[in-house]
């Protein structure tokens, strides 16, 4: 039987600059999986971490941001690894950073930039991200 479990979570991280709210694209450096695309913040829960704990943790280590306010949007989006026979539920959040924040990019990026929502609606390259 197919399993179902809350294994990843992703973070939509928003800055406000003047009047214009801003999202944090990065985009996946070389050496990794999916090599050149645009996301958000997303990652894997550790053994026994609970979604938000996981979520925060995620934004810290892929750009040093800490947020002013937390949001959990009450969404799950979800896909299936075949390999696995799994079905991975994502908790979504979204963290209000300060306007004058700068990103401090992990290993597994090598660009990060602030775009406004239609913008980083178009360049997310995944589809539930765009959504």
């Amino acid at each position: 039987m197919t399993d179902l479990h809350v294994s990843y979570v992703d973070v939509y991280v928003v800055r406000r600059r003047d009047d214009l709210l801003e999202l944090l694209a990065l985009r996946r450096g070389p050496d990794g999986r999916s090599p050149g695309s645009w996301e958000t913040v997303h990652g894997h829960l550790e053994p026994g971490e609970r979604p938000e704990e996981g979520a925060r943790r995620e934004l810290a280590e892929e750009t040093g941001l800490v947020p002013e306010r937390w949001y959990n949007l009450s969404r799950v989006e979800l896909f299936y690894r075949h390999q696995a026979d799994a079905i991975a539920l994502i908790p979504v959040f979204a963290a209000l950073v300060p306007g004058e924040s700068q990103v401090r990019l992990s290993p597994e990026h090598d660009r990060a930039e602030w775009l406004p929502a239609e913008a980083a609606k178009s360049r997310f390259s995944w589809p539930r991200e765009r959504r």
